[in-house]
């Protein structure tokens, strides 16, 4: 896989490993490390940054402009056999947890942080524009937070479906019917109470806030590529 980069006239191609989340077995452990031994199933956290920074201190390590990502260029990923990783970001694994759901920790924090961000009241009723991994986190995590119900769209079925198996989250095809008019429909013309964009699709912006309720809330937790539209007015008018 290769990652492209633009520099002048010129155009430089860099081999680049990916893999962002990972779990995995110690099979070695530094001089001055405590807590962990050979043979610990553990999980890590892919962002390493600068303990020092005025970020780390504030409790804020995750937005510390100095923070490096496993496969965010030009830092390589962990689909490799071994990685050496700090053990500050590395947590063991219960043994009723399997690697896999070991490699999901990272993306339910994700879920986590935009819940708590949301400031949920219990009963809410909440909107994920997404149902890929992240959106499906996000939606599990806003039950968690104390929502009664929550509604996710998707152009795609199989994403849906996977989605449609938890107790408390309502997919919407939105090939079927749109997403607002579902919404309406769903709190009697009121809105969500939160809604968590997490497409990372600058088409979701189109119309954002007529799922909102007034006064509700909007998360933003997907990355569009591109700049996109944002109705100022629409969200003023909502609060």
């Amino acid at each position: 896989y290769y990652t492209h980069g633009r520099i002048g006239p010129y155009v430089v191609e860099a081999p680049m490993v990916l893999g962002h989340e990972a779990s995995g077995t110690v099979v070695d452990i530094g001089a001055g490390v405590t807590g962990f031994r050979v043979g610990d199933r553990v999980c890590m956290e892919p962002g390493i940054p600068d303990l020092s920074s005025r970020s780390a201190k504030l409790g804020q390590y995750n937005v510390d402009p100095a923070v490096r990502f496993w496969a965010t260029p030009p830092v390589h990923g962990v689909l490799t056999p071994f990685v050496v990783h700090p053990a500050a970001f590395t947590f063991k694994l219960p043994d009723n947890v399997s690697f896999a759901e070991g490699a999901m920790v990272e993306p339910f924090a994700i879920g986590m942080q935009a819940a708590s961000r949301a400031r949920i009241t219990p009963g809410d009723v909440a909107a994920v524009i997404g149902a890929g991994p992240i959106g499906i986190m996000v939606a599990l995590a806003a039950l968690a937070g104390g929502c009664s119900r929550v509604y996710i769209s998707d152009f795609s079925a199989e994403k849906l479906k996977i989605a449609g198996q938890y107790a408390g989250i309502i997919p919407v095809d939105l090939k079927r019917e749109g997403y607002a008019a579902v919404i309406a429909r769903e709190t009697a013309g009121w809105g969500a109470d939160v809604v968590f964009e997490a497409s990372g699709s600058a088409r979701a912006y189109d119309g954002i806030f007529d799922l909102v309720r007034p006064g509700g809330t909007l998360v933003l937790v997907g990355l569009p590529v591109d700049r996109v539209g944002f109705d100022v007015a629409a969200a003023c008018s909502r609060e």
